[in-house]
């Protein structure tokens, strides 16, 4: 069972770049019922209650220690709540599961482990397995009395996942494969007692096979020693001759992609809401250690560069928030319109999604990158020693921009997949493109287009030029390179940004007004990080814009075009020192985050 609220528009994935939303058709945190606010609350607090203070513990890798929490999370229901209640689940919405994974990521070591066990290591077998193969292990992975881990990367192939080398063959009297090759970088290996691993059955069919530990022939290699994440488990898997019965292939017999990919997509989304949890409780230290320290007579919260920190954390986490919320709102109202068990249709509602996923990926890291390295600032030299929390937060930061698809191999994603959708029909993009390139050749208007007396009208005429700058620039790029955009990388990651601060910028914007329109108190605190945001996603995408513009013109065309731009990226600036003061400020009385539900 979910706890019930009214669903917001199960709007077509990637259509945010074309079409305007209205703040009832979004969801925010503030939608979320009073079911929903208890766990939150109850995830944070297991949170704060068994995870915290057993940092130490698992950041040794205390035997026993990352299963134990993974198990006392179960008896929650946490691992439970994307399993069917049929297989001993609890059946949940994405937006519960989204909320559990959101609060509870207070350590990066068992935020990596969690994911692992309730995302890539179970949905796998939840939308494709077999009635009999999700009545065998399905129960087990509920109560986390077995943990699972995903076996895709290996030594050769990463993000290039259609090269793995792994390879299966049927045994001469049919009843089994034989596992071959070597995973890489799999989390949960040393734990897991059920590895999801992808092969190529007679070096062709790309498949899935779920394989357990006790299975003759798998070996678990020694444990990486990382950077980050040091409490996790992470290690190489090596299959020699690994006998699987037949009945463990997961899905059809060279289908396995579908799995491998779909899942991901879900993987990249549950990942940039970790990193939305682990950006609150960055902030939470930063704070209390900015209004402790104290020089030059008063604390360094009073001062303004310090002020600048605290507020660009929260402006950047605001935004991830909303996306994250805004995002798993679409899917949970798109998948209330398929039956449970159809996988096919499960399939379609996520992939729908794939651009708004490997946004929220993109930006929550890099998000909680600029939050942990701001932390490490804000605390100076105390920053750098392992006795304080803030180098574990830098170190831990880093492997989210790997994970799930590099930011680089999800900037492709994001641009390529809007360009598929838009050659394939699916998504009018190429008629606004044209549209926009139409309009742009006019003679410029004198209106200001700003909406006099319309709440945060600056920060929604600068949205609509972001958009608009992300279009032309498609559009100049698209005529020059026509097919062959795929292969200019640098463009396509340049259009990605563009794209999302677009989606960053309208989330953060229609949760500003939705807060403003419910009269709650923290909307003064949201609509000046949403200016904050605005000035920011402007800058960021007028630049992008000119390398893109540079990179597919010259002469007097690129100059007339740089025109256009600069017409497009007119605006007055807001004051963005007074912003951060205003949110920096109600942050530090909060001593957090400024913003909860819960």
């Amino acid at each position: 069972m979910s706890p019930v609220i009214g669903l917001p528009l199960a709007a077509a994935g990637g259509s945010f770049l074309l079409e305007e939303r209205t703040p009832d058709e979004v969801s925010t945190p503030e939608d979320m019922s009073e079911e929903h606010r208890q766990i939150a609350a109850t995830a944070a607090q297991f949170a704060r209650e068994e995870i915290v203070p057993a940092t130490e513990a698992v950041e040794a890798k205390e035997p026993g220690r990352l299963r134990a929490l993974l198990q006392k999370a179960a008896e929650l229901g946490f691992t439970s709540v994307d399993i069917p209640e049929e297989y001993g689940g609890m059946g949940m919405d994405k937006t519960t599961s989204t909320l559990i994974t959101d609060h509870i990521s207070v350590l990066a070591s068992f935020s990596t482990a969690f994911g692992a066990q309730i995302g890539i290591g179970t949905l796998p077998l939840v939308w494709y397995g077999t009635e009999e193969q999700k009545k065998r292990y399905l129960p087990k992975l509920a109560t986390a009395e077995w943990i699972a881990a995903y076996c895709l990367s290996e030594s050769t192939s990463g993000s290039d996942a259609m090269n793995i080398r792994t390879r299966a063959t049927l045994s001469a009297d049919g009843t089994h494969y034989l596992l071959n090759g070597e995973k890489m970088w799999i989390t949960n290996c040393g734990i897991a007692d059920l590895y999801t691993v992808f092969a190529k059955i007679d070096g062709e069919k790309f498949s899935a096979f779920l394989v357990e530990r006790t299975f003759p022939g798998l070996t678990v290699g020694a444990e990486e020693h990382k950077l980050g994440i040091r409490g996790s488990s992470t290690c190489p898997l090596v299959l020699t001759d690994c006998k699987v019965p037949v009945e463990n292939l997961l899905g059809e017999a060279g289908k396995g992609h579908h799995i491998a990919f779909n899942v991901l997509n879900v993987g990249r989304f549950k990942l940039g809401v970790a990193c939305v949890g682990g950006a609150r409780q960055a902030m939470a230290e930063m704070i209390r250690y900015a209004k402790e320290r104290k020089a030059f007579g008063k604390a360094i919260a009073e001062f303004g560069l310090i002020q600048r920190k605290i507020a660009t954390a929260a402006a950047r986490l605001y935004a991830a928030e909303s996306m994250a919320y805004r995002t798993v709102g679409m899917i949970d109202a798109a998948l209330a319109q398929v039956q449970p068990g159809d996988a096919r249709s499960i399939q379609r509602c996520i992939e729908q999604y794939a651009v708004e996923c490997s946004v929220l990926k993109v930006y929550g890291s890099e998000m909680l990158s600029t939050v942990a390295d701001e932390l490490v600032a804000t605390m100076g030299g105390y920053g750098y020693v392992e006795e304080y929390p803030a180098e574990r937060f830098y170190r831990d930061a880093r492997i989210n921009r790997i994970f799930e698809g590099t930011n680089e191999i999800n900037r492709m994603i994001i641009t390529g997949w809007l360009m598929k959708r838009a050659l394939s029909g699916e998504l009018p993009l190429l008629g606004a493109i044209k549209k926009l390139m139409d309009e742009v050749m006019q003679p410029p208007s004198f209106d200001s287009g700003e909406g006099e007396g319309e709440r945060l009208a600056h920060e929604a005429q600068v949205l609509t030029a972001v958009k608009k700058m992300a279009l032309f620039a498609a559009g100049v790029a698209s005529q020059r390179f026509m097919t062959a955009l795929q292969d200019q990388q640098e463009v396509m990651a340049d259009l990605a940004d563009m794209i999302a601060q677009a989606y960053a910028l309208e989330s953060a914007l229609l949760r500003a007004r939705k807060l403003a329109a419910m009269r709650r108190p923290a909307a003064e605190t949201a609509a000046a990080m949403t200016g904050m945001l605005a000035e920011e996603a402007l800058g960021a995408a007028e630049h992008a814009a000119r390398r893109v513009l540079a990179a597919s013109a010259e002469g007097d065309t690129l100059r007339t075009q740089l025109a256009l731009l600069r017409r497009l990226a007119k605006s007055t600036p807001a004051d963005v020192v007074a912003l951060s003061r205003r949110v920096a400020q109600s942050a530090t009385l909060a001593e957090r985050y400024p913003l909860s539900f819960y």
